[in-house]
């Protein structure tokens, strides 16, 4: 079958799927994620049509908006896929980079991992950082009734993936549980060259976020 007929029927059952999702996880962050990871494919040896299709899948069901169910998303890419001919070792692949590419599943013993997975992985975290991601865990954080900010909340060093999931603690305090991290998490090599930048930017807004903060009139 003609990867762009699949990749076609993909993006409408993606934007299909996701045309009411919280804002940081709709049609647009997919859209940002596929573009990144074809960006980043450029510059290694890896399978196209897998690094697309898990770029444009690997939210279509994300745990934390499905009661925390790891598994739907893998399921609905697989039966999604079935449905329109892909090749078995393909839709394996595509089900394996979703199930294992999250930061989340960073806290567990690795399971699987490939070249396709590391660009699928490099391209969502560029989109958890700079002017983007600060907008996005802000949307996220307004979606759960989170605080913005609480000095009597510190920011804590997760080594448990459940203890992580669970977490409440206002959104600043996700800049360092998370976003702070991923410049020293990425894969390849477009992967760092781009989220050095992100990672600055996001350091000069916490800057001008305390002083704003901490001002007086």
């Amino acid at each position: 079958m003609e990867q762009n007929f699949i990749v076609e029927k993909t993006v409408a059952f993606v934007k299909e799927t996701l045309k009411d999702a919280e804002g940081g996880h709709d049609w647009q962050h997919i859209e940002r994620v596929y573009n990144n990871a074809k960006n980043i494919a450029e510059t290694e040896d890896a399978n196209q049509l897998v690094v697309e299709l898990a770029a444009l899948l690997h939210d279509i069901a994300e745990p934390k908006f499905n009661n925390g169910d790891e598994e739907k998303g893998p399921a609905m890419a697989a039966a999604f896929l079935q449905d329109i001919g892909v090749d078995e070792a393909v839709i394996t692949h595509v089900q394996n980079i979703i199930r294992y590419m999250s930061f989340k599943s960073s806290f567990d013993a690795p399971v699987f991992t490939s070249i396709e997975m590391q660009i699928v992985q490099d391209a969502d975290r560029l989109d958890a950082m700079g002017a983007i991601g600060i907008a996005r865990a802000f949307n996220y954080g307004g979606h759960k009734g989170r605080a913005i900010y609480d000095p009597a909340v510190p920011a804590q060093t997760y080594t448990d993936k459940a203890a992580y999931k669970n977490s409440t603690a206002p959104t600043i305090n996700h800049f360092y549980e998370k976003l702070l991290l991923l410049k020293d998490k990425m894969n390849t090599e477009t992967g760092m060259r781009l989220a050095q930048q992100r990672h600055n930017f996001m350091l000069v807004y916490l800057d001008q976020f305390y002083k704003e903060m901490n001002s007086s009139l």
